[in-house]
């Protein structure tokens, strides 16, 4: 969007009224895509902070709720749906704890993500973020140092998700395999 667009759209009414709608009826319904449709317009257009972060914990209320009740039924999460929204919204949680240096709150996220996704590729590079944090890297680093960006998402459903590396992800996780087998240790009581 051009500058110009992006102004139009902060200062329409009828757009403004629509965002406002559809972030109530989804509040309301629980409806995740809808809100998670209301947030990325409020940070697009870099409006109220405010409605930014009462999207947001509705967002994470919602699957945090969600994700509690597919892990007590023991199924998994697919990245299709509701599932890839539920899933965006526990990274984007972790993403933020690590960014806070809360380096246990991360892994506790990264570690149950790993365990209800159903995703191989995910779940390596969760599990790449969870050596990340068992070894106390600081995100930007990490980002900077590890992160291939040069690449662009294998499927668009992944576009959410740091999956690509500057290095082979398969070795990286044997290499620290011992690392990961400790964090599982320790974790494993989130699961139960």
């Amino acid at each position: 969007m051009t500058n110009e667009e992006l102004h139009e759209a902060r200062t329409n009414p009828e757009f403004l009224n629509y965002l406002e709608k559809t972030k109530d009826d989804a509040i309301e319904s629980k409806n995740i895509s809808a809100l998670y449709e209301v947030l990325d317009s409020l940070l697009i257009l870099d409006l109220d902070e405010e409605k930014i972060n009462t999207v947001y914990e509705n967002i994470l209320k919602i699957s945090f709720e969600n994700v509690e009740d597919i892990v007590n039924s023991g199924k998994k999460i697919t990245l299709e749906s509701d599932g890839l929204y539920y899933t965006r919204a526990f990274y984007e949680h972790a993403i933020e704890k690590w960014s806070y240096n809360d380096l246990k709150g991360a892994k506790e996220l990264f570690f149950v993500l790993t365990n209800i996704i159903e995703d191989e590729l995910l779940c390596n590079a969760l599990n790449v973020h969870l050596i990340a944090c068992s070894k106390d890297f600081d995100l930007d680093k990490f980002y900077e140092e590890n992160v291939n960006n040069s690449t662009t998402a294998v499927d668009e459903k992944y576009g959410y998700f740091i999956v690509s590396f500057n290095f082979k992800t398969k070795e990286f996780l044997e290499e620290n395999s011992a690392v990961l087998e400790t964090e599982y240790e320790n974790l494993k009581y989130l699961l139960d």
